[in-house]
């Protein structure tokens, strides 16, 4: 039993110390690492390419900007970023330091290696001064996050005044028979392709259940505003499978 001092949370349908959330999400992603963008591209039939070039036409990346991408594992989003901006920097941030290597590895990452940084680092408490970035991105990582209020404090702090955060997450479908015939997709099929690729059914069956349990688009847009965040809008990418929140450091 949980001691009644002791804060819970999440870790997908499981209630959890907090102080252990942190290390059973490093133990997922520990796990499914070397398999990851393989698996990203199973599950979501590759359309987790477009949502990323889409936040990256939303996002607009000009030259001489400072990235921060928090999460960022293997370094999809940074590639892109720089791809579009190739004068700018991109520092990734990830708890799981086996996503970062298996990012250095790619090809990209030898071509942009003067443009790009590789730093373990908590969401929650990141290792950098106060207005350092001119962005912050976070790709489907928020919903791993412990404490996501702290995550997006911090978030805040790190970017410059005229800074601009902006975060990719799945989501909820608006149309409650769609949002049906996904849960029985992700539930029934997730799972079994990361047994089938990944040799780990337990660590996808926890992805899709935080899925479920991340708050809804109004919801995380009100949680961007409270962290100090304005002009926060949100655009759905297919149905409300995902979504992408903006927000800007005024």
């Amino acid at each position: 039993m949980t001691a009644p001092d002791k804060k819970t949370t999440h870790f997908g349908y499981q209630t959890v110390d907090e102080d252990q959330k942190a290390g059973m999400v490093h133990g997922v992603f520990t796990n499914v690492a070397s398999k990851y963008d393989i698996m990203n591209d199973a599950m979501s039939m590759g359309i987790h390419r477009i949502w990323k070039d889409a936040m990256m036409d939303w996002l607009a990346p000009r030259p001489g900007q400072k990235l921060l991408d928090v999460a960022g594992g293997t370094g999809d989003i940074a590639f892109r970023f720089l791809d579009r901006a190739p004068t700018a920097r991109a520092t990734v941030l990830d708890m799981t330091e086996s996503m970062l290597v298996e990012g250095r590895k790619r090809a990209e990452a030898g071509r942009m290696a003067a443009s790009l940084d590789w730093v373990v680092g908590d969401a929650m408490a990141l290792p950098f001064p106060d207005n350092a970035f001119d962005v912050y991105t976070i790709s489907f990582g928020i919903r791993n996050v412990t404490r996501i209020p702290d995550a997006l404090s911090e978030a805040f702090r790190v970017l410059r005044p005229g800074g601009r955060l902006m975060v990719l997450e799945f989501s909820q479908i608006p149309n409650a028979l769609m949002q049906k015939v996904y849960d029985l997709y992700s539930f029934n099929v997730i799972p079994r392709m990361g047994k089938l690729i990944a040799n780990d059914s337990d660590s996808y069956q926890y992805l899709v259940e935080s899925i479920r349990k991340f708050p809804d688009q109004e919801t995380f847009a009100a949680m961007i505003r409270e962290a100090g965040f304005e002009n926060v809008s949100y655009r759905n990418l297919s149905m409300g499978i995902a979504a992408l929140h903006s927000g800007w450091k005024i």
